[in-house]
Order: structure tokens, then sequence, then C-alpha cells
């Protein structure tokens, strides 16, 4: 929702911070807020006004009409306040059907007035323009604002004057003085209004005395999705649930994974001990889904509303779906048990197969609490890779312990609801259909022939009707419309003051386009629909992406590969392509408005898609009058866009290629529909594929308030081409376009069959306000509910079905009177093109596998969060295992004991640095000094290490190793390596010696015989120490000796690796390891150090070479 109520106390905090700036001259809005947690005396103290002055009380609830329920106390002290609230805090009260607790409070000084000095103001916005109401009388008993009170509009594209405000709103205003002080109040309103992007503000009433003006009750609704630009403005703001509806902080925990994620999830608990929850993908499915339960009489016992959407990931899916099935288990169990319905359309881009792993992972965690409740689960859903998500869902199914049904697109979307409650008999095997034509699944030979006859059947007219339905359907005779649409082709929709020509198609099979954002998948998805469309060239020409410079994209067309150039500026694609006239523009939401208004001042580009859904409802509205302006079209926002079957698609609509093929939108078919929901429309392709011929055109024309194009728009289009035979409309709650549609099949516009339905018809049925999924779906009156629509639209002449659960059998009734008359020739089947599938997706699907070419067995950063050797990187952090743990982890896939750890981190503290003499250190030095970059500086250090420098660890354990496992006396070895002139690795020191030991070696052997179980290497080295010192005192068991030989004992010793394990690590070099982490740090260290004394080029000084150079030949 886009459009959300505010406190009283957030509204006037804004207005005091803000109105005054433009001029109201307001007095400032004293307020204090109260509630359970509330200290009376600190209040007082921050407020001392609260002690000394008459009081009013209120609740701050979004409860309307407060004054006339005796909400409002008046005129009182102090203590007569805390009394007041104390009387009602947390108490029941029923206003109208809701009943919810009294919990925030606010209280604010009494103003002194007669109710002459009472006034009325509101401003709202709508598609076109904001409304000012002013009536010179305000207060409780206004009545009827709407027939009192003066209206003045001010368009989109226009500013407001005083002039204006004096002139049209204060007519009733005698007294000049106060005349001019309110118009400039209004007018300042007006300006915070469309500055701070409200939606809605009421004050009423506004107090006019002689010293000042003064705010007494407030009501105002802000667009969230403006939060982007205001929030410095508006600071921190919290939305409230309606009255009568608690907020839970589960509702809040979703609130809060929606806000992180590009995926759309939410969530109201409608009651938290209800027996029905839903778990629903679509925010158009939602809304059918609760309407169905409602229908069949499950509204006291619908727990939640929700839905998600927008391709969510399996970890976003698990948390969502283990919310829900924590509420539902942490209720009361219900003697009739509890019903879970995961229901869905049939999604465009979502991977329902990834969806489902998620909704699995948490059936699984929640399995004995299921069983415990007695939980029955029922899963309709469709689209990309939905076979292997149904299939993953029946086989977890037979584990479950509880009764789990599986269904796809071969059952109606709904059906599960009746299923669920008793209402309808549940199939003991489900039809399942298989992909249509060229990728099939194994098996799905047989299930294509079957779709084969299943396609005749439908385009003869025949629709497997269920008895029951059959009989409540009535359908009215069909008259014969010979002009076939000719009546509307001159007409010319007046759409916000400019005349717009929507004879126009929009798309045909020559459409090119041009893509805003580097959309690789959607636009794969096009140029395959091309391609089985029989076009012969690609729709999309070219891609604009203003984050890289110009390059071409490879996409393949059929079998073979083409490029596609992207351009960094908008400018230069229109240009280099003059045939395109459309833009899909899957811009962000705080770049949609801006890269929409550069392409409106190409005047080639005729339509344009906005993906995006959050764009502040100021910049929609703007956007719409600058495409009216230029008789330009805009589908969406908020939209998945649109098809045009044979012809062109915008994006991903229509999902994937067997969805496509399986609802026969390579061909046009006879029937045109239009919906709000992207979702919707491919189940919409879905029933129409089954009911009819096919779809002859369908739009999405988005869930937000203000979408680009109308119903209407759309509607007259179709009524003005002879191809469209019939209409499907699939309005929803808010908003009243669907009445500018009655009222074209009264004045005899719309003559074509059209078939309709509102969704959202469960709304009256909820005590307290629900928003739907989409911004647009919330009624503010009756007028705007879905069923008072869906009698409008049945009494001005449009076929309208009982429920959803009808509409594809209502549309098929339709559709075969139209046949029998001769209005429709039902289309020929004609077989598409072979599209060779993706093999990313062919590997999705598991019909094909190859080796990979890599394999890792440390870490894995696929899931939501990244996982060290199985264990997720936020226990890694709260364990506190620090740098030793996580060594422990990456190099040996295990959780060492402590010791180990502290050993690696002693280790990698005493091999950090030894200076700049030495020869890594001094290359890393000489790089930094040449201007080398960090990465550069650090390598040429590294790749010093070997026998001489550094890299003696892994040769010094290999040597003590193998002397200590043969059983040789320590002299033994020593006279062997002597004999065989090989230096003991591990032994001798340049600087350090018996007499001047090295205190590295002192604290590192010191810990390693306090704290390991067993050190036998050690001390044999040690051994050898006391032979090799006698000879000569610098032969110490040096830091590599120590390191290399402690860590020997380590892998041996503590008891996490087997003896092979522990001489596979040796073998590998996995010793010298902690020498090359531990310098590296040093050597970044002295980089740093070169960088910040700013050391020029360095040159080595003649008198340090020793030049030989040959004698001369004579």
């Amino acid at each position: 929702m886009s459009a959300k109520a505010i406190t009283e106390a957030t509204g006037k905090d804004i207005l005091n911070r803000h109105l005054n700036q433009h001029g109201a001259g307001a007095a400032t809005c004293r307020f204090a807020t109260v509630n359970a947690d509330t200290d009376w005396s600190k209040l007082s103290v921050d407020h001392p006004w609260l002690l000394n002055t008459p009081l009013v009380v209120k609740p701050d609830q979004l409860i309307k009409r407060r004054g006339k329920l005796g909400l409002i106390g008046v005129k009182k002290n102090f203590e007569q306040v805390k009394q007041w609230i104390g009387e009602r805090i947390n108490k029941d009260q029923k206003i109208g059907n809701a009943v919810g607790k009294l919990r925030n409070f606010i209280i604010e000084p009494f103003v002194p007035h007669t109710e002459a000095e009472e006034m009325y103001v509101c401003i709202y916005s709508h598609r076109t323009a904001d409304t000012i109401l002013f009536h010179h009388q305000g207060g409780v008993d206004i009545g009827d604002v709407d027939a009192k009170a003066v209206k003045l509009e001010v368009p989109v594209d226009s500013t407001l004057t005083l002039a204006d405000v004096q002139s049209k709103l204060l007519k009733a205003i005698t007294d000049t003085a106060n005349k001019e002080r309110i118009a400039k109040f209004i007018y300042a309103l007006y300006n915070t209004f469309a500055d701070l992007y409200f939606t809605y503000l009421e004050i009423n009433p506004l107090v006019v005395t002689a010293d000042s003006l003064y705010i007494l009750d407030l009501a105002a609704k802000l667009d969230s999705t403006a939060d982007f630009i205001c929030r410095p403005k508006w600071g921190d703001i919290e939305y409230p649930p309606p009255f009568g509806r608690d907020a839970y902080p589960e509702e809040a925990y979703i609130a809060d994974l929606d806000a992180k994620s590009g995926a759309s999830l939410k969530l109201t608990i409608l009651n938290r001990n209800g027996r029905i929850w839903t778990m629903v993908a679509g925010g158009g499915a939602s809304v059918i889904y609760s309407d169905t339960i409602c229908d069949l009489g499950g509204a006291a016992e619908l727990a939640n509303y929700g839905e998600y959407s927008g391709a969510p990931s399996e970890q976003q899916t698990y948390e969502y779906a283990k919310t829900i099935l924590n509420l539902m288990t942490s209720s009361p169990k219900h003697p009739e048990g509890k019903v879970l319905i995961t229901g869905g359309g049939i999604a465009n881009f979502t991977n329902v197969a990834a969806t489902f792993q998620g909704i699995i992972t948490a059936l699984r965690e929640f399995q004995p609490k299921l069983v415990e409740h007695n939980v029955s689960i029922f899963v309709r859903r469709a689209g990309p890779n939905y076979q292997e998500g149904l299939r993953r869902m029946r086989d977890f199914g037979s584990t479950l312990g509880i009764p789990l049904h599986v269904f796809g697109p071969e059952t109606h979307m709904t059906a599960i609801c009746g299923m669920a409650l008793g209402k309808r008999p549940i199939p003991q095997v489900a039809s399942v259909e298989f992909s249509t034509a060229n990728f099939l699944l194994p098996g799905g030979q047989q299930a294509q022939a079957d779709l084969k006859s299943d396609a005749e059947v439908s385009s003869n007219g025949r629709w497997p009707l269920r008895s029951s339905t059959a009989k409540t359907i009535k359908l009215p005779p069909i008259s014969a419309d010979e002009s076939d649409g000719l009546a509307a082709n001159n007409h010319q929709h007046q759409s916000n003051g400019a005349k717009l020509n929507f004879n126009r198609k929009f798309f045909s099979n020559t459409t090119k386009a041009i893509v805003w954002g580097m959309q690789q998948r959607a636009v794969q998805s096009m140029l395959d629909f091309d391609f089985i469309c029989r076009r012969d060239e690609p729709s999309v020409v070219a891609m604009v992406y203003p984050f890289t410079g110009d390059h071409k994209q490879k996409y393949y067309w059929g079998h073979k590969e083409i490029l596609i150039p992207v351009y960094k500026k908008m400018s230069d694609a229109i240009h280099k392509h003059k045939e395109v006239d459309v833009m899909v523009n899957f811009a962000s939401l705080r770049s949609a408005y801006d890269s929409t208004l550069e392409v409106l001042e190409f005047p080639q580009i005729r339509t344009v898609a906005i993906i995006a859904e959050g764009i502040p409802e100021n910049m929609t509205r703007k956007l719409i009058i600058e495409a009216n302006k230029k008789g330009v079209a805009i589908i969406g926002p908020a939209t998945v866009g649109g098809v045009k079957p044979g012809c062109f698609k915008i994006g991903n609509t229509g999902g994937m290629l067997d969805n496509i093929l399986h609802s026969k939108l390579y061909r046009p078919g006879s029937v045109a529909y239009v919906s709000r929901s992207g979702g919707m429309s491919n189940e919409l392709n879905n029933i129409i594929s089954k009911a009819t011929d096919g779809v002859l055109e369908g739009i999405a024309i988005g869930g937000d308030r203000y979408p680009g194009t109308t119903f209407m728009d759309h509607i007259l289009r179709y009524q003005s081409d002879p191809e469209t035979k019939l209409i499907v409309l699939l309005g929803e709650v808010g908003g009243t376009e669907e009445y500018d549609v009655c009222a074209a099949l009264k004045d005899g516009r719309i003559t074509k069959p059209l078939v309709a339905w509102c969704i959202g018809t469960c709304a009256s049925m909820f005590t307290s306000e629900v928003q739907f999924g989409h911004a647009g779906s919330c009624a503010n009156s009756d007028r705007e509910t879905a069923t008072a629509k869906n009698k409008a639209l049945r009494d001005a002449g449009a076929y309208v079905p009982d429920s959803f659960d009808t509409l594809g059998e209502l549309i098929n009734h339709v559709y075969s009177e139209l046949v029998k008359t001769g209005r429709i020739v039902p289309r020929e089947e004609v077989p598409p093109p072979t599209v060779p599938m993706d093999y990313s997706w062919a590997r999705e699907l598991g019909l094909i596998r190859k080796p990979a070419s890599f394999m890792t067995s440390i870490c894995d950063e696929r899931g939501q969060e990244l996982i060290y050797a199985g264990m997720p990187i936020s226990e890694v952090l709260n364990k506190d295992v620090g740098i030793g743990g996580v060594i422990s982890l990456l190099w040996f896939q295990r959780c060492l004991p402590s010791y180990c750890c502290k050993f690696f981190e002693m280790c990698l503290m005493v091999t950090a640095d030894h200076g700049p003499a030495v020869s890594g250190a001094h290359n890393t030095i000489v790089c930094a000094r040449a201007g080398k970059d960090l990465v550069s500086s650090v390598v040429s250090g590294l790749l010093t290490i070997g026998d001489r420098f550094g890299g003696a660890l892994d040769g010094s354990a290999r040597q003590f190793s193998e002397a200590y496992d043969t059983n040789l006396h320590p002299m033994e070895f020593v006279n062997k390596m002597r004999k065989e002139g090989k230096l003991i690795l591990g032994i001798g020191h340049r600087v350090k010696s018996i007499n001047n030991p090295d205190v590295r070696v002192k604290i590192i052997k010191e810990f390693v015989m306090e704290n390991f179980p067993q050190c036998p290497l050690l001390k044999y080295a040690l051994e050898v120490e006391k032979i090799t010192t006698n000879k000569k005192p610098n032969l110490i068991l040096n830091v590599d000796g120590v390191i290399a030989t402690a860590f020997v004992d380590m892998l041996r010793n503590c008891g996490s690796f087997t003896s092979e394990e522990a001489q596979e690590y040796i073998n590998v070099g996995a010793i010298n390891s902690l020498f090359v982490l531990g310098r590296s740090i040093g050597f970044i260290g002295h980089y740093m150090d070169q960088k910040r004394l700013k050391q020029g080029l360095y040159r080595h000084p003649w008198d340090d070479i020793s030049y030989v150079i040959p004698e001369q030949y004579n």
C-alpha cells in the first residue's frame, strides 16, 4: 500500500516542523502522547503546560468521529486526564464492527473558542488533481462535507495561487483580514501537502481566533513509497494498524524482511486463533483466495492475509513460511484441525521449485507441531520449474505424517479452497499436465497428445462444467452486433483533459522495442517468444544501461546466437534505431520517473511499459500528464506488462516458454483481457486458453493507485479492434474505474460481450480495514468495494460470475454462444517452431547433468547466509571463535579445540613481521616505492617465500617427523643429515643463540608444553637443539622449527584428525600456510608505511654493489 494513515501526533509533528516555513501563520501544535508505559511524572516535566492548562484528551488510533463516539475529554486538568485515560486504557471499545483496545492517547491544551471560529479544511489527491475542500463551519456536527464544502481542484501539472484560494474557496468569509489569514494558511498547507507527499490531510476543526490559527483535530495519510525522498523531512515514521487490529511482532518482522528484499512479502493477522491459514503467491491471487474462502463461509475462521511474490529467495520464503507456521501452531488447537492453503497463480518469473524448497524446509522443522495440531495442507501452484516444485512437495508430503494434497495448473486456481473447507471432493489422482510442444519432461509424450485433444475440445466450445455450477449461471442472449466494433472506431477517449486516440494497435508482429536496464533474462524471454511466434526479426533491438559504456550483449535467437547493442545514453539508442516505438522500462523505483520522462522527449516512442513497483504517486501522476500530452500510452507502473499472442510480449509476461506454449500464446485467439494484477494475467491466459480459442491481447495495467492507462483505455481499444470478439475484465477492490466501464456499457460505447469480475469481495467481511497486496486495492467508500462494483457491472449488462471460481465457466458459456451464432470461427492450431531449452534451465529441471568444473567443501555463499564448513557466519561471530576458529573451519573443515585456535593466532602474531631487511619485506617496499598497488607489492614479497626464506616450516616438519617416526636417536638424526650434506631445516639463526634466545620461540614453546595434550615431536626437536648448540651456539631451534614441530603434534594428538589425515596435511604444505598468512600482515604494513611516508622510487646505491666485469678482449 502506498497511501498509509499516520497518527494525529505524527501528523502534527510533521506540520510543526514544516508548515510555517511556507508562511502559514499557525500556532505550534502542543501535544503529549500517552500509552501504557508512560511515566506520568516525567511527562509533566517534559511538558510543563500539562500542569497549568485546561486540557483535551482523546485516543490516537485512527478512529474517526471521536467526538460523536464520546471519546474526547474536554477542559480537564492533569489529574482528571490521568483518571480519564486510566478508565479507558487497555479496555475493549467497539467502533462499528471493529472491537479493539484503546492503547494510545494524545493530550493537548484546550483552545477557548466559539463555534463561529471553527472551520473545515481537507486536501486529498486523486488521479488528475489535488482537491481542496473548505467549509466555513467545522467541528463535530459538520455533517455531509461533500455536499456542503467548497471544492478547488489543483491539476497535477499546475500550481496553487493565493488569489485562487481567496476567490474560489473563501467566498463565505466576509472579514477581509481573516480571509487573508485563512488564505495564507490554506496556501501554505497545500504546499506542505505537496512537498511532503501527503495523500490525505483533514483538519476539523481549524480554529481561527483573533490572535492565531489552531489545528485541533487532524487526520492524515502519507505516500509511504516516497520514503526515499522524504525521510529527511518526515523522520522515522511508524504506520499504525487500523483500529480493531493489533500490530503483531510477526507482522513487523515480515515488513522488515520485505523492506530488505527486492521481492514482496506481506502479512496481516486477522484472527490469531483462526482455523484457516494461507500462504499465497501473488498480490492478485492472495485477494482471490481470501475472496473464495469467505464466499465458502470461512470468513470467521480466516486467520491471516498475506502474499509472497517477486521471486523471493529460498531463504526468504523459508523465513516467511516459518513465521506463518509458528503463528499457526502457537495458537490453541481447533477441534476440527487446521488447514494451510499454499496457493498461487501461474508465476511469470518466480522459480517455484526454489520457493517450495524454502516452504518444505519450514514444514520439516514444524512437522511435530503440525501433526499435533492436526493440520491439512493444500497446494496449488504453477510457473517456472513448477513441475520440480510440485514433485518435491509430493515426495515430502509422503513423509510428513499429515494430509498434503498437491495440484498444478490442471486444477482451477481456487479449487483447493473448496477442498480445504470440505465443500468440494478431493481428487485422489490429479490429471497432471506436462509442458507442451517442444521441451517435455520424462513421460510427457502422451500428456502432449492429451493436451492437443483438450485444446480441440475447448476450441469447439465445450467446457467441463461442474453440475452444481452449471445450473447457477444464467446466460443472457447475446445480440448480434454487425458493426463488430466499428461504432467505436471514431471514438476518442478523454483522459485527464487530453484527447487520446486509442484506435491504434499497441503491438504487431513488427513491433520493435528498447529495454531500459540490464535485464538479460527478460530480454531472452522476449526473444524466445518472438521466435515461437515466427517473427522475422527480434522485437528487442537495443538496451539502455547508463552504468556501463556502449557494448554488445549476446542472446539466443532460436538455435543461433545474436548480438544486441547496449547504449549508455537513451538518445544514442533512439537515434540509431528509428524503427523503435516501444520502451520496456526496468528501472528501479528511484530512477523509473527520470528515465521515463527522458524517453517521452522522443516522438517515435508511442508506448512505455514501467515495471517498477513503489514509484511515488506524485511522480506517477506527473508521468501520466506528460504522456497524455504527447499521446504516449503508459502500461504500469507495478506491472509485469502485457502480451499480444503471435506478435509481442513485454518482459517476463507469460512466464516460461512451457507456459506460453501451454496457454497457446504463440498465436492469436479471439479474447482480449485487461487486469490489474500481473500474476493474475498469467492465470487469465491459462483460463482463457482452456475456455476459448485463446487470447488475442492481454494487458496488466498495474497494481498502483494510478496506472498509466486505465481499464477503459484498453477496453475501448478492444472495442475498436475487429479481431476482438470477447472482452474480459478482472478488476479489484479500490478506485472507481470500473464505473467508467459501466457507463460505457450503458451508453453504447461498449457493444461487444464483456465478462467481468472484481476481486476483493472479502473486504466487507473483515471487521477492520485490510490493505491487500496492490497499492490501489483498498476501498475508501462503499462504492469502491468489489461487491458494489460487481453488482454495478452486472446491472450495466456485463456478464458477471457468482465468484472467481466460476469465471472460466462463464467465459466458456459466452464464447460458446459466439461460436454458435457464427461471430467466432475458432482458430486453427498451428504447431510452433522448436526452441532449444537453455542449459541452465534444463539443469534446473533435472533433464541433463554435467561434471562440475570446480568442487568445494569449505564454504557456501549461495543461501541467505554465508557458511564456513557447515557453520553459518552468524554463528561464527556469535560464538566468537576468532581468526583461529575461522582457520580451523576453512583450512581443516572442522572446529578444533580452543587451544589449537589460540596456537594459530599466536603463530600469526609472531610471524607477522621480522623487519624491513628480510627479502620479502624488502621486495614489498621496493614495489611500493615504485608506485605499484597493494596487491602487486604484497605478491612480490610473498613470491620470495621458499626454503631459504620463511618456507622452511613444511621441510622442517617433514625432516623431524620422518626422523622421529623411524625411531632415529636425535644424535643419529644429526649425524645422518651431516653425512648427507643437508641442513636441518628449523635449526639455526643469524642473530639469536643459546645465550641470546628468541623470545618468540620461548612463548610458543611454553604455550605448547602447557596446553597440548602431547608434544613428542617438539620435545624431540629440543633434544636435537641440545646437540646442535653444543657445536655452535646459534644453531638453536628457530621460529620455523618450533611452529613446524608443534603443528605436527597438534595434528597428531588433538583428537580431531586420523593419522592419515594428519600426514596428508603435512604433505600438502599446510604448515607453511601459517607463515604465508602471518607474513602477509607484515607486508601490508610495510606497503602502507611506505605510502604514508611518501617514499620515492628506490634505487640501490652503487657503493653497495660489487661490479665484477670480465676484462676487455684485445
